[in-house]
């Protein structure tokens, strides 16, 4: 009876271990905006109005809008890491932008923050914001809209 109790007794504190652990992790990104509109805190290009925005779930799917495409993600959160798998970049323009609203520099410039996006390493709260570190740092702010 003492050696059932006492292995029960490990696999409890082993439950309890791993419950405090998940919510360990669970609450060290509770600090992450999910579910909500990040905008790129940049100067806009040119004269189109699309700014580029990222939304993660707390399933770790996201949707990430560029300067003129839009592509869909994969996340991966810790308390401070992060690491984005992206589908790639679609070659043709969306349907609601025209040739004009897509000038080669926005199509470059979508190019360019997709491998900067995907070269992150790490993520910090900044304000109501993220910033997210790699080669090259980028700051999002929440969107007002």
């Amino acid at each position: 009876m003492t050696r059932f109790r006492l292995a029960a007794g490990r696999s409890g504190m082993l439950a309890v271990a791993l419950l405090i652990a998940t919510g360990a992790l669970a609450s060290a990104v509770d600090g992450f905006p999910f579910d909500q509109n990040l905008l790129l805190d940049a100067p806009p290009i040119g004269r189109g109005k699309r700014m580029p925005m990222l939304n993660v779930g707390p399933n770790g799917g996201a949707t990430i809008d560029l300067w003129c495409k839009s592509v869909a993600a994969r996340v991966e959160l810790s308390d401070d890491t992060i690491a984005i798998q992206t589908e790639p970049l679609p070659e043709a323009l969306p349907a609601m932008m025209s040739r004009d609203q897509c000038t080669p520099q926005r199509i470059q410039a979508d190019s360019d923050l997709l491998n900067a996006i995907t070269q992150a390493t790490s993520w910090r709260k900044q304000g109501s914001g993220v910033m997210l570190t790699g080669p090259q740092t980028l700051k999002f702010r929440l969107s007002d809209h």
